[in-house]
């Protein structure tokens, strides 16, 4: 057994402090990590329908949406009908265009939604099919 003030139990005893200090180091490097990969992440689903009809939705859990949170979202766009498309305008000229004319089928997006105004529509008949929603 070794004397508790012998050098090399010191030594012994200064590595573990060190090996300590490097592990918590390190785990507190991977929970950042982990915080920022969470915040990185989709906020939620957003469901996109177009058609049959002259109709266009966008809803959140079967909920329409008309207000969201800034952030990450999955949308699941339906467009029902080669006569309609689906598409997204917002602040400082964001535009998307989820489906086209003559599309009919599913696609999914990922898009990053920042504070502002939102309108979505079908580019063809714009006047009569759309839907605005804020983001803050």
């Amino acid at each position: 057994m070794l004397a508790p003030f012998s050098p090399y139990a010191i030594r012994r005893k200064g590595q573990t402090v060190r090996r300590i200090l490097v592990l918590g180091a390190m785990l507190a490097a991977l929970g950042a990590l982990a915080v920022s990969q969470a915040s990185a992440a989709s906020m939620g689903k957003l469901t996109g329908n177009v058609g049959p009809g002259f109709t266009i939705t966008l809803t959140e859990g079967g909920k329409k949406v008309t207000h969201l949170k800034a952030g990450t979202y999955t949308f699941v766009i339906n467009d029902k009908s080669t006569m309609h498309s689906y598409a997204l305008d917002g602040p400082k000229g964001f535009a998307k265009d989820f489906t086209t004319v003559p599309f009919k089928g599913s696609k999914t997006f990922t898009v990053a939604l920042k504070k502002g105004a939102y309108k979505y529509y079908c580019a063809a008949h714009e006047a009569e099919m759309f839907g605005h929603f804020t983001v803050s």
